[in-house]
């Protein structure tokens, strides 16, 4: 949270500055030059900030809008609206004291970090299948980290901490039944892959000389290609 501005939930989030909608615009312009993520649902977080960007980027996935509240930013309580400079001091550092809420009638960090590992596996379960995309907020991303991981969200917030970047790109990849290099195993439970984390090079050329030419990106090499090697269990199976 900066120290300046207002606490941002529903009531004080005045949504995106001329400089987010102009990030928002290239994301939807790679997005719509590369289809690099060939989308069936945009859900976004009905925050303005988010609300915004998924009117943006909405174009390029050729989608309409599902609102979800369960994705926003943790609820603030009875400090959103107010200047952050009023309320700095009461705000609690969540690796101290996990279980005191933000501000009075708000969420604590075990309450969020459990509404987004439900919430995602809700969202995961009903869109089986699909490619599946979400505007949200910084702390979503990180709770994301904590459900694909499989990581406790009633311990305190983890110590190594997380910059996620405005409008970057967060990309998980659901694999069943893959336990080895030996092939596939129906039995096995179905395992998450973080392919991209704060992927933001879209936003690279906004002071720039020149403008990303992302059509003429080459695509990725197939893992085949990458890897002649057999891979170790902890690796995914080829891709080609």
């Amino acid at each position: 949270m900066p120290p300046y501005g207002k606490v941002a939930g529903p009531l004080g989030d005045e949504g995106l500055t001329e400089r987010g909608r102009l990030q928002a615009a290239r994301l939807r312009d790679r997005l719509a030059a590369t289809g690099e993520i060939a989308a069936d649902v945009l859900i976004a977080s009905p925050l303005a900030r988010a609300r915004q960007t998924a009117e943006i980027i909405a174009p390029a996935l050729a989608l309409p809008i599902i609102f979800d509240d369960d994705v926003q930013e943790m609820r603030v309580g009875e400090f959103d609206g107010l200047p952050w400079e009023e309320v700095k001091d009461r705000v609690p550092d969540f690796r101290q004291t996990p279980f005191q809420p933000f501000g009075p009638g708000g969420e604590n960090w075990g309450q969020f970090a459990l509404r987004v590992g439900t919430a995602l596996h809700r969202i995961t379960t009903e869109h089986a299948g699909k490619t599946i995309v979400v505007v949200c907020h910084g702390g979503v991303v990180d709770g994301s980290l904590l459900y694909f991981f499989g990581l406790p969200t009633l311990a305190p917030l983890p110590t190594a901490g997380l910059y996620t970047r405005n409008t970057s790109l967060t990309l998980w990849e659901r694999q069943d039944g893959t336990n080895s290099a030996n092939g596939t195993n129906s039995d096995a439970p179905p395992r998450w892959h973080l392919k991209l984390y704060n992927d933001d090079l879209h936003t690279r050329d906004i002071e720039a000389p020149e403008r990303i030419r992302w059509t003429r990106l080459a695509k990725p090499l197939p893992r085949a290609q990458e890897e002649p090697a057999a891979p170790l269990p902890t690796e995914a199976p080829d891709e080609a």
